[in-house]
């Protein structure tokens, strides 16, 4: 047994080798997204694929999030696009031969006035015609669900009704992160970290290629799966994005008994908050209000946000903070994200734009992306998300299903 466990320790989840001059497809950005594009494209049976990431695999938005899962969406794109990625949440742990410690136990949003449950009412009906288990509960069912929940009239917006969505749920982070790094490399993806792309080499209107701080690395086709940086490495391209990049901060409490197994969200509060499965309460609000790309957590925030999440659970109060971080995200005009070819460079591919819920359509966003580079055709599910919505002014208008952060 002793001898087992070592040998175990000593396998490396990813393989390191030498950057080649040339890959078939290049991959900017070592998080959940280029991995999932990386280990879906070797699925495919293209293996000849690079990705590259600056720091460590998973430093950004895959690292820096409080991995909420869920499909409750209100547009008919988004529900069907994040209720498939939901769908291959379920059953990931078993294709990647790893644990991912995903946990469906629910997830709940409050409407504290008579036009909130109007609006949840819209977003259940429409979950509900295509397939989705989302429905308006009242009082006592909530009560039965979170006991240690407020639900008298002394909060200054005392709840109404909530839209549940047993689905919903949690998963841990860094464990699909890993899960597909690992799964990737040993079917021939090579994963280099350390390597910054510089440079976007286009010729003809096509991409040629990229430049990093290791040197010149030719490709015919790359990906920018970058958050935070997305417009960034577009630029280098040629291609504007319309995005404007948010800090998104969070926080998490020491352990405490269990007191709460759905996810709580409340747009009228602009919070939500999930315990756990060691017993720590995570806590997170709306994007900061201005642009910026910091990651330095703010007084402010851990003051307002403390202060509604109390408004819903007031057996907290004596509970102690022990970390913050903060995030950044990539917004869109109408909160959708931008995925597919751009019309400015042929080969040149975004999975961008995601702004606050990136993690949870990874698995999605990975498919389908590498079946349109695989294929050269643009996967139906993804198409309502194509960069040129903006000129043909058909925007998706998701913000009804994504007021808080999360």
């Amino acid at each position: 047994m002793v001898a087992l466990l070592s040998l175990f320790r000593k396998q490396r989840m990813w393989s390191p080798e030498e950057i080649r001059p040339r890959y078939d497809v290049v991959i900017v950005g070592g998080g959940v997204h280029g991995l999932a594009i990386a280990y879906e494209l070797a699925k495919l049976g293209v293996t000849d694929v690079a990705v590259l990431e600056k720091s460590y695999i998973g430093a950004g938005g895959s690292g820096r999030n409080t991995a909420i899962i869920r499909s409750n969406y209100r547009t008919e794109p988004g529900v069907e696009f994040y209720d498939e990625s939901l769908k291959i949440y379920e059953q990931l742990a078993v294709e990647l031969d790893y644990n991912l410690l995903f946990s469906q136990h629910g997830h709940l949003t409050f409407a504290h006035t008579e036009a909130g449950i109007v609006g949840l009412r819209v977003r259940a009906e429409t979950n509900q015609v295509l397939g989705v288990n989302s429905r308006i509960i009242d009082l006592k069912e909530i009560a039965e669900l979170v006991p240690a929940l407020d639900l008298s009239d002394r909060p200054r917006h005392p709840i109404m009704a909530a839209l549940y969505h047993p689905p919903g749920g949690t998963i841990r982070h860094d464990a699909v992160v890993w899960g597909y790094a690992r799964a990737a490399s040993r079917r021939g993806v090579a994963i280099h970290t350390g390597v910054e792309v510089t440079g976007v080499n286009v010729a003809d209107g096509a991409v040629t290629g990229v430049e990093t701080n290791r040197g010149t690395i030719h490709a015919g086709v790359v990906v920018n799966a970058t958050a935070g940086w997305a417009t960034t490495i577009a630029a280098m391209a040629g291609v504007r994005l319309p995005i404007v990049t948010h800090p998104l901060q969070a926080m998490v409490t020491e352990p405490l008994k269990p007191i709460l197994n759905p996810v709580l969200v409340s747009a009228t509060l602009h919070v939500y908050v999930n315990q756990t499965d060691r017993g720590e309460l995570v806590i997170g609000s709306e994007i900061d209000p201005y642009s910026s790309y910091s990651h330095r957590s703010t007084l402010p925030f851990l003051e307002s946000t403390v202060r509604h999440a109390l408004e819903l659970l007031p057996a907290a109060a004596n509970a102690r903070v022990l970390r913050q971080w903060a995030g950044i995200c990539d917004m869109t005009p109408d909160f959708g994200p931008i995925i597919g070819t751009v019309p400015e460079v042929r080969g040149f591919v975004v999975d961008v734009g995601w702004g606050t819920y990136g993690f949870k359509a990874a698995p999605a966003a990975g498919r389908r992306t590498a079946e349109l580079i695989a294929t050269g055709r643009t996967p139906d599910v993804i198409a309502p998300f194509t960069i040129e919505r903006f000129a043909n002014n058909q925007p998706l208008g998701e913000k009804a299903a994504a007021a808080v952060s999360h």
